[in-house]
């Protein structure tokens, strides 16, 4: 060959394998980060906790108190989000408002389906915030032929009343539920909303539907909102359908939004395994776990982030010997989409004095990333110290309703903190992939 046909071939092939190489290193995977960000992003479990006794305490205090009889003293689905001016939006679902009698019984129950309750910056409950009447803070319908419809909160977050104001507000994604028959005993799912409401006067002003489920079968039908969090320029909603009713692991789902526009239907976009889409219908189920087990998350998980890693965690559903009403397990991932890796054995959450006995049951474990605990470190060293990471969770006793007036303690949300260290598995821990279910 000619000494410049080879020179110039020579180049050509150079010119081929950089452009190979800079196309291997800017791929990404679907439900991957980047490189640089997958740095930032370990396998992390949970290598430790203890009880997070002040805030279990606050709540107590707070729900003893009867200088009012229309505040809350008991309830569950609680979650929280920080506020511009440094108080916490706590969220509550069903909620007792009522006199407690010697810090234990309630002789007079009254309750709504909704409250939320306002904490000040220096951890203080200071007052439950409902509509006239009183009654609960986001109101109910009903159904043409008179049934109940309500609506429970989910996560929510502040962003701008749209993208570029200065103006703030606070948005919470809300579940409507209908009531029904067996097994749909905790309401019948009907659509996600989101409301927005104003600050810092917490004033409610409008709900915007944003999916109304299409399935026929109740089971199948996704609701958002179980985790909301913002990441950049993001808001990434959570959500799961209802297996978790007939006894099943939920399917898990997420969507985003562009910050500022989270009552707007048409800016959320939905994930479909492959890429954001427009049609809701059109979201397939994140790869939690990855087993043929059954294992996975129940439709009240919760999704947190520390560094560059997401971590899910939830009551182990389909885990072996019923521990689904037992334990806590958690997952973790390098993005919202997943893939999911676990699950990692957690917790068992403790349970208040007697309960036992009371066949009372801890449900939706939902972390609060905003809350401080107090520590130091960045939770990726591998040994176990972190800057902790509060996780809360409900109490209730479903089969014995009297059971929660005769000791209060019985339907409270308790708190742990958790220590979170690096994962370390023995051998190179990938989920299997699992056939995808079409909606």
């Amino acid at each position: 060959m000619p000494e410049g046909r080879r020179v110039r071939s020579a180049a050509l092939l150079t010119a081929f394998l950089v452009l190979v190489v800079v196309a291997v290193l800017v791929v990404v995977l679907p439900g991957e980060q980047a490189e640089d960000d997958r740095d930032a992003c370990r396998p992390l479990k949970v290598t430790g906790w203890e009880p997070e006794s002040r805030l279990t305490g606050e709540f107590a205090r707070y729900g003893d108190n009867n200088n009012s009889l229309d505040d809350w003293t008991g309830g569950d689905g609680n979650r929280s989000v920080a506020l511009p001016d440094g108080r916490t939006l706590w969220l509550a679902a069903d909620t007792f408002l009522d006199a407690v009698q010697n810090g234990r019984t309630r002789q007079d129950p009254r309750w709504v389906r909704n409250s939320a309750l306002v904490m000040s910056p220096d951890g203080t409950l200071e007052r439950t915030v409902l509509a006239d009447g009183p009654s609960g803070f986001f109101p109910g319908l009903a159904t043409p032929d008179g049934r109940e419809v309500w609506r429970w909160p989910g996560g929510g977050t502040v962003e701008p009343r749209e993208p570029g104001s200065g103006e703030e507000v606070l948005r919470v994604v809300l579940w409507q539920r209908e009531s029904a028959q067996a097994p749909w005993a905790f309401g019948m799912p009907r659509a996600s909303e989101v409301a927005t409401i104003s600050l810092p006067d917490l004033k409610l002003e409008s709900i915007e539907s944003i999916d109304v489920p299409v399935s026929q079968n109740p089971a199948e039908r996704v609701l958002y909102g179980t985790t909301v969090l913002t990441e950049g320029r993001w808001t990434y909603v959570f959500g799961a359908d209802e297996r978790t009713a007939l006894g099943q692991a939920s399917e898990a789902h997420v969507a985003r939004v562009p910050r500022g526009s989270l009552a707007d239907r048409d800016r959320w976009r939905y994930w479909d395994g492959r890429a954001w889409q427009r049609d809701a219908a059109r979201s397939d189920a994140l790869l939690v776990g990855g087993s043929d087990s059954g294992r996975g998350a129940t439709n009240t998980f919760s999704v947190a982030r520390r560094g560059g890693t997401w971590l899910l965690f939830t009551a182990d559903a389909g885990g072996p010997d019923g521990r689904g009403l037992t334990h806590v397990a958690s997952y973790w991932a390098c993005s919202p989409q997943g893939p999911w890796h676990g699950p990692s054995d957690a917790l068992t959450p403790p349970l208040p004095k007697g309960a036992e006995g009371r066949r009372a049951l801890a449900y939706n474990p939902q972390a609060h990333g905003d809350l401080d605990t107090g520590g130091g470190g960045d939770g990726t060293d591998g040994g176990g110290a972190d800057d902790g990471l509060v996780l809360g969770y409900d109490v209730n006793v479903p089969d014995q309703v009297s059971a929660v007036h005769e000791d209060v303690e019985l339907y409270r949300p308790r708190f742990v903190t958790l220590r979170l260290g690096e994962r370390r598995p023995a051998g190179r821990e990938l989920p299997r992939p699992r056939p995808r279910r079409r909606r």
